[in-house]
């Protein structure tokens, strides 16, 4: 079972942040393009070939966000979408930020260009 099969928790806040190491561990296990930002949130930056399909993929993983009730902050322009996450109630990052990542990659698969 991978991070995508995971059920996003809601926050209620009252809850630590991850410690760095954790957080390094989750890093390691999402798809390639992660990283960790100088506001301590995971963000990737994805790439499209135009901007319909930009926005496709947005609509996706806003449709996953709603159903999983955790929700990224998403950039949209031309080609590409920003996907930045952190638990906004303990501004900081939580197991859930990791599993709604793994389910931005997973959305971004159909996209992907065979050949």
């Amino acid at each position: 079972m991978g991070l995508a099969d995971n059920k996003c928790v809601p926050c209620k806040g009252g809850v630590p942040p991850l410690e760095p190491g954790r957080i390094q561990d989750l890093l390691k296990q999402l798809g390639r393009g992660w990283s960790l930002n100088q506001a301590g949130h995971i963000e990737r930056l994805y790439t499209f070939k135009d901007f319909a399909e930009a926005l496709a993929f947005v609509n996706k993983v806003g449709a996953v966000a709603e159903e999983e009730g955790h929700h990224p902050d998403l950039l949209l322009a031309w080609g590409k979408c920003k996907v930045e996450l952190w638990t906004h109630k303990i501004n900081g990052l939580t197991e859930s930020d990791f599993y709604m990542a793994a389910k931005a990659d997973r959305a971004f698969e159909a996209f992907r260009v065979v050949g």
